[in-house]
């Protein structure tokens, strides 16, 4: 594990190497903090969900960088032997618009949860829903970014190098 730049304000992102991180862990932290948090699970920089987590128990979630999440969550046929002879075909392809459209359609909802778990975080509301929504249909090489820019869109002070004071 190691940390992030700090945020003023108390506000702390933390890294977890592959493994060290379970679903359960987001409410213990919730509960044990008494604060909203939140969790990016982050797969290879190309994809990640999302779970914000309110006090009051109220969570959202958000997939980052869509067109990848879409190719990744696309089922592949049952038939299939070599699943490198699908990838890039038309129907691979028709497969991955299709899962995107379906992935597209809960963007509203999920910058909506995610503009309400920040002001329940207590941060003042300046962050407005189309341009959330614009960021969690962008696209970065490393989804690590892409969370990043979330949480400086919705208003968290921006991460600052921590002092090399003892």
């Amino acid at each position: 594990m190691h940390s992030w730049w700090p945020r003023p304000g108390g506000w702390q992102t933390l890294q977890f190497d592959h493994g060290l991180w379970e679903d359960d862990y987001l409410s213990v932290l919730v509960g044990w903090s008494g604060a909203p948090a939140c969790v990016a699970d982050v797969s290879d920089s190309d994809i990640s969900l999302v779970t914000g987590l309110e006090s009051n128990g109220q969570h959202w979630q958000a997939w980052l960088n869509l067109d990848n999440t879409a190719a990744f969550l696309t089922e592949e046929p049952e038939d299939l032997d070599d699943v490198s002879l699908w990838v890039g075909t038309p129907e691979f392809n028709e497969a991955v618009r299709s899962k995107r459209a379906e992935l597209e359609v809960n963007v509203p909802a999920a910058a909506e949860g995610a503009l309400a778990w920040a002001a329940a975080a207590g941060i003042p509301a300046t962050a407005q829903q189309p341009r959330i929504e614009d960021l969690l249909r962008s696209r970065e090489t490393f989804t690590e970014d892409l969370f990043s820019a979330l949480l400086d869109e919705l208003g968290f002070p921006q991460a600052t190098q921590p002092s090399r004071e003892p």
